[in-house]
C-alpha cells in the first residue's frame, strides 16, 4: 500500500450523482496525488452498484485510486483523512412521506427536506443517525475532515455540534449555484465574481456582490430593468422550471419573482432563489398559492424531483451490471453538491488560502447573529483549518429574518434528541406553514407514524446521550 495514499470515506454513496461526480473530479485532478476512496451505503444493491461503477471509472482513466467499499462504516473509518456524508435516512419514498402528507393539510413545499412541516420531519430522522455517525468518527479517525452535505443542513450541524463537539463542517453549492445564476444574469463570466453572504443554508443572502471588484449592484439594477421591460413588451408568463432540469429562454427574474421582489426591498438576493427560499415563508404563500401556481405541484414540481432521482438510480444499477462501456458522459466537470470539495481540500493541505461558504459555528463572526448558531458564510480554507470571515455589516434587517428561523432549528434539533412530541408540535407552530393546534398535532402524529421505523426516540428507547 502506498505509505502516501489519503483515504476519503462517502458514507451514504449509494447517493449515485453526488458519489459519480466527486468520483469524477477526484480522477481528473491529476496533481491531488493517490487515493482511496471508501464508500459505505446499508443499502447492499446500491453500494454493489457503485462500488463496480467506481472501479469501472477508475480503470478507464487509469487512476491512481483504490476503491474499497463496506456497508459497515467502522470497517473503513479507522486512518481516513477525510469523511464525508450524504445519507438520507428512509430514501426518496420517507422523503415523499415529507411532502405528500403535509399537502393534505393544505401545505405545499417544493423541497420539503430543510424547514417546513417536510423538513422538521426529515430531521427528527436524520439527526439521530448522525450523531452516532459523528462518534464512530470521534473515536476511530479523530483528525480527519468531517464534511456533511445531507439535509436538512443547519439542524444537523447545530445538533452534532452540540451533542458529538466535534468540528463538521457544512458544504452545499447554494451560494456557488447563485453567483453561477448572477454571472449569467449578467452575462460576465463566472470567475469575475465574488460576494459576501450570510444565513442559513438554503437560505443565504448575498448582500455584496461584486464583478471584477467593482460594486455589481448598479448593473444588477440595469439588467433587471431591461429584463422587465422585455417582459412587458413580449406578455411573458411566469415558467417554475425544475432546475434540475433544462432551463429555457424566459428571463430569470421572471423564473425567480420572490428572490427578486427581495432584492428589490432589501438589496439582497437569497441562495437558493425561489425554489428553496419560499419554503422559509411560509406565511406568505398560504395552500402553496405562488403567482397564481402551486408550490411543488406546476410550480417546482416535486414529483419531477424524485423521478429523476429514481432513473438515476436505476441508470446506476444497469451501468454497473455486466460488462456496459462506461459512459464517458460521466467524466464531464458537472455542477453539484460535490463540485467544490477536490478545491476545498487542495487548498486545505496546500495552505492556499481560497475563501469557500461553509456552514459552521458563528463564533462571533458575524456579531448581530447569536454566536452558537450555526450560518452558512465564507471562510478561509488554510493549512490550519478554517477561518471565517469577520463580517461586521451584515444588514440588520435581515439578520431578523435568520433569528426568527434559528429559533424554528433550536426547537427542532431538541425535538429530534429528546423524541419528546410536543417539541414537534411546536416547531410545526413556530416554522408559520401550520397556524392551528389542532392541525400541528394531527400532523405531527401521522409524520412520527409514516416514520416510525426511523424514530426509535419517539416510541420507547432513551433519549440520546452526550
Amino acid at each position: 500500500m502506498n505509505k502516501d495514499r489519503k483515504k476519503i470515506v462517502l458514507i451514504g454513496a449509494g447517493s449515485a450523482v453526488f458519489t459519480q461526480g466527486l468520483l469524477a473530479d477526484f480522477i481528473q485532478a491529476k496533481d491531488f496525488g493517490s487515493w482511496e476512496v471508501g464508500l459505505v451505503d446499508i443499502d447492499k444493491k446500491a453500494l454493489d452498484s457503485i462500488t463496480l461503477l467506481a472501479k469501472k471509472m477508475v480503470a478507464k482513466m487509469n487512476a491512481d485510486i483504490v476503491i474499497s467499499s463496506s456497508q459497515d462504516r467502522r470497517e473503513l473509518l479507522p486512518g481516513a483523512d477525510v469523511v464525508v456524508t450524504t445519507i438520507a435516512v428512509g430514501g426518496r419514498r420517507a422523503w415523499e412521506n415529507d411532502v405528500f402528507i403535509p399537502r393534505k393539510y393544505g401545505i405545499f413545499q417544493p423541497v420539503g427536506d430543510t424547514t417546513m412541516p417536510g423538513g422538521i420531519s426529515r430531521a427528527l430522522r436524520l439527526i439521530p443517525t448522525m450523531i452516532e455517525v459523528a462518534k464512530d468518527v470521534k473515536e476511530l479517525c479523530p483528525d480527519a475532515y468531517f464534511f456533511n452535505y445531507s439535509n436538512p443542513m443547519t439542524a444537523i450541524i447545530s445538533a452534532l455540534r452540540k451533542v458529538v463537539d466535534f468540528p463538521v463542517i457544512g458544504l452545499c453549492h447554494g451560494s456557488i449555484y447563485l453567483e453561477k445564476y448572477l454571472s449569467r444574469f449578467l452575462s460576465v463570466d463566472v470567475d469575475q465574481i465574488s460576494s459576501i453572504g450570510v444565513g442559513l443554508n438554503h437560505l443565504t443572502f448575498l448582500y455584496d456582490l461584486r464583478v471584477e471588484g467593482k460594486n455589481a449592484w448598479p448593473l444588477v439594477n440595469k439588467v433587471l430593468s431591461e429584463q422587465k421591460e422585455k417582459v412587458a413588451k413580449a406578455g411573458h408568463e411566469y415558467n417554475f422550471f425544475n432546475p434540475m432540469l433544462e432551463d429555457t429562454e424566459v428571463p430569470q427574474f421572471m423564473d425567480n419573482p420572490f428572490s427578486w421582489a427581495f432584492y428589490e426591498k432589501y438589496g439582497a438576493v437569497p441562495a437558493v432563489l425561489d425554489r428553496h427560499v419560499v419554503e422559509f415563508f411560509p406565511e406568505r404563500f398560504p395552500q402553496g398559492n405562488y403567482y397564481n401556481h402551486v408550490l411543488g405541484e406546476n410550480a417546482f414540481p416535486f414529483e419531477a424531483v424524485i423521478e429523476r432521482g429514481d432513473r438515476v438510480y436505476s441508470n446506476m444499477i444497469d451501468q454497473a451490471a455486466g460488462d456496459l462501456e462506461v459512459d464517458s458522459g460521466l467524466f464531464n466537470r458537472t455542477e453539484g453538491e460535490h463540485e467544490q470539495l477536490v478545491e476545498i481540500l487542495r487548498s486545505l493541505y496546500n495552505d492556499e488560502r481560497k475563501t469557500f461558504y461553509i456552514n459552521c459555528p458563528n463564533n462571533g463572526a458575524v456579531p448581530n447573529l447569536p454566536s452558537n448558531s450555526v450560518l452558512e458564510m465564507p471562510a478561509v480554507a488554510t493549512g490550519n483549518g478554517f477561518y471565517q470571515m469577520f463580517i461586521p455589516d451584515f444588514p440588520e434587517t435581515l439578520a431578523s429574518i435568520i433569528r426568527k428561523r434559528l429559533s424554528v432549528v433550536d426547537l427542532t434539533v431538541e425535538a429530534a434528541i429528546s423524541g419528546n412530541r410536543n417539541y414537534v408540535i411546536e416547531a410545526m407552530l413556530l416554522d408559520g406553514a401550520v397556524t392551528s393546534e389542532e392541525v400541528a398535532e394531527k400532523l405531527t402524529d401521522e409524520l412520527l407514524e409514516a416514520h416510525k421505523q426511523h424514530l426509535p426516540q419517539f416510541f420507547g428507547e432513551k433519549v440520546i446521550q452526550n
